[in-house]
C-alpha cells in the first residue's frame, strides 16, 4: 500500500468518519451490514481489487472505520473538538495504518484499521 494511496484516500475517509460517527443504533447496524461483505480484504487486496477505483477504496475504508469506532463504543465527538483535533487525529491514524500495512500487506485491513483507530485515540 503506497503512501500516496494513504494520502489520497485514507486521510479524507478518516476525517469523514470522524465527522459522522456519532450515530444511533439503527444507523450503526446499517454500517455493520455494509461492512460485513468487505471484511475479507487485506491491505493489499483492497488496492488490487479496486484497480484504480478510489471510490471503492473509500467505501471499504469508511465501512471498516465505522465498525471499529462502533465496536469500541467510541464517541468521536469526545476526542475531536476542533478542525485541528480532527487533523491531528487523522494524521496519527494514517501513520499507524501505513505502519500496520507495511508490516504485513496480507494482514486483514479491518484489523489494521482497528489497530490504527485505537492507537490514534490512545496517543491523543
Amino acid at each position: 500500500m503506497s503512501k500516496i494511496w494513504i494520502t489520497l484516500v485514507a486521510v479524507p475517509v478518516f476525517q469523514f468518519a470522524l465527522t459522522n460517527m456519532a450515530f444511533a443504533d439503527a444507523a450503526a447496524e446499517k454500517y455493520i451490514d455494509d461492512a460485513l461483505p468487505l471484511m475479507y480484504h487485506s491491505c493489499k487486496s483492497v488496492v488490487d481489487e479496486a484497480a484504480g477505483d478510489q471510490a471503492y477504496i473509500t467505501k471499504v475504508i469508511s465501512a471498516l472505520v465505522a465498525v471499529s469506532l462502533y465496536n469500541h463504543e467510541i464517541d468521536i465527538t469526545k476526542h475531536v473538538k476542533s478542525e485541528a483535533d480532527k487533523t491531528a487525529l487523522s494524521k496519527k491514524f494514517i501513520a499507524d495504518l501505513v505502519k500496520q500495512c507495511k508490516k504485513d500487506k496480507e494482514a486483514l485491513l479491518a484489523g489494521a484499521i482497528d489497530d490504527a483507530v485505537v492507537s490514534a485515540l490512545a496517543s491523543k
